[in-house]
C-alpha cells in the first residue's frame, strides 16, 4: 500500500510545504555530516548510516510534497541569524547540523502524524537513530583526535589563562585539560565554558580535571580522573559513551586497573618530582619504559617534563607528553608549544624509520 493510499484525508498545501521543507532540511544536514564521516574520519560505518538515513528520508519525499513547494512566497528564505553565518570549527559545524537534522525530524514526526499514520512512527525511530549516530560520531572523532594528539597541556592558575591557552593552540596544540584546585565553582564553570569554546574554535579537545559535573554543565569533551576520583564506569554512565575519560596512574597496578575499567587514555607519572604534585613520589623513567612496552591504550608521560629533559623521556619510549609549567609559565607559549610538537614528531619519525629498517 502506498503512502498516499494510507492517508485518510487530503493533505492541505501548507502541511505538504512543512513536510517538504523539513525533509529537505534533514537530508541536507545529513549530507553535510556524511561528508565528514567519509572524508574527514574515513569511517565507512558512520558514512553508511548517514546514507541509509538519507535514503529513508527520500522514500517519504514524494512528488506530492515536492509539488507543494513555493519558494518565492516563503517568508523563511529572508530569515537568518548571525550564528548561522559562521562556524568556529568542525565541532560546531557538526553539532549545528545534528541539531538541524534532529529538529527537522521532530517536525516531521509531529506533522507526519496528520499526513500519514505511519509517518510519525517512522520519523520517531529515525530521530533516535540520529541521536545514536551523533553520540557515535562525536565519540569517534574525539578518540581520533586523542590518538593524533602528542602534546597535552594541563592548565594552572593564571590571570591570563585564556591568553596562554590560545597562544598554545596557535602553536598547534590539540588537547587541553582545565585543572584548578582553588577557585570556587562559579569561576571554574565560567572558565570551562570559555575554554571549551576556545578549544573547539581551534578543533582541539577540552578535558576537565576531576569534575564530571562541570564537564557535563559546560559540554566539555571529557574528564581526567585521579586515583581517588569516581570509577571510570560511573563517570561513563554520567557522561555518556561519546566523551573521553582519562585516568592518572603511578605504577603498573594502577595502569592495569585503569585499562580494565575502560579508560580512553592514562597519565604516566609523575616522571620527575613536580610542585604540581608535591605529595607524589616520582615514578621515574622506569615506569615510562614499562608503559611503552605494556600499555595498549594511549598514554601521556607527565610530571616535571620540560625542554631540558624532554629527550630523556622520549628516549625512554614516550611518544606523548603532558606539561604544565613549561607552557603555562613560558614567556612565549606558542614557540614552546611548537618546539615540543616538533620534537615529538621528530622522535615519531625516527621510531617509524627504525621499525621499517628492522623489518627489512
Amino acid at each position: 500500500m502506498t503512502n498516499k493510499q494510507n492517508r485518510i484525508l487530503p493533505a492541505q498545501p501548507a502541511l505538504c510545504r512543512i513536510l517538504d521543507a523539513n525533509l529537505d532540511r534533514a537530508r541536507e544536514g545529513l549530507r553535510i555530516i556524511e561528508e565528514w564521516c567519509r572524508f574527514g574520519l574515513n569511517s565507512a560505518d558512520l558514512a553508511g548510516e548517514c546514507k541509509q538515513l538519507r535514503q529513508e528520508l527520500a522514500f517519504w519525499h514524494t512528488a506530492e510534497l515536492r509539488s507543494a513547494r513555493d519558494t518565492p512566497a516563503d517568508p523563511g528564505t529572508e530569515l537568518t541569524h548571525p550564528q548561522e553565518e559562521q562556524r568556529s570549527g568542525l565541532q560546531q559545524l557538526l553539532e549545528a547540523n545534528f541539531c538541524r537534522v534532529e529538529e527537522a525530524l521532530r517536525v516531521l514526526e509531529e506533522y507526519g502524524k496528520v499526513y500519514d499514520p505511519n509517518m510519525g512512527k517512522a520519523f520517531k525511530q529515525m530521530r533516535y537513530r540520529v541521536y545514536t549516530l551523533e553520540s557515535d560520531l562525536l565519540g569517534y572523532q574525539r578518540y581520533q583526535q586523542l590518538l593524533r594528539s602528542q602534546l597535552y597541556l594541563v592548565t594552572s592558575g593564571r590571570d591570563n589563562l585564556l591568553g596562554v591557552v590560545e597562544a598554545a593552540l596557535q602553536g598547534g596544540l590539540t588537547l587541553v585539560q582545565y585543572r584548578d584546585k582553588t577557585s570556587d565553582d562559579a569561576v571554574k564553570l565560567a572558565n570551562v565554558r570559555k575554554l571549551c569554546e576556545l578549544c573547539h574554535r581551534y578543533d582541539a579537545l577540552l578535558i576537565v580535571n576531576d569534575r564530571v559535573d562541570l564537564a557535563i554543565a559546560a559540554d566539555a569533551d571529557g574528564v581526567h580522573l585521579g586515583q581517588q576520583d569516581l570509577p571510570v564506569a560511573e563517570a561513563r554512565k554520567l557522561l555518556g559513551p561519546g566523551r573521553t575519560i582519562g585516568r592518572s596512574t603511578t605504577n603498573a597496578q594502577e595502569m592495569q586497573r585503569a585499562i580494565e575499567e575502560g579508560a580512553d587514555y592514562i597519565g604516566v607519572g609523575p616522571v620527575y618530582s613536580t610542585p604540581t604534585k608535591p605529595d607524589k613520589q616520582a615514578a621515574g623513567l622506569d615506569y615510562v619504559r614499562y608503559a611503552a612496552a605494556k600499555s595498549p591504550i594511549p598514554w601521556f608521560a607527565i610530571g616535571g617534563i620540560d625542554i631540558n629533559n624532554l629527550d630523556q623521556v622520549l628516549n625512554a619510549g614516550a611518544s606523548r607528553v603532558a606539561v604544565v609549567r613549561s607552557i603555562m609559565e613560558a614567556e612565549q607559549p606558542t614557540l614552546v608549544t611548537q618546539f615540543f610538537i616538533s620534537q615529538l614528531i621528530r622522535m615519531q619519525k625516527l621510531k617509524t624509520h627504525k621499525l621499517i629498517t628492522n623489518r627489512s
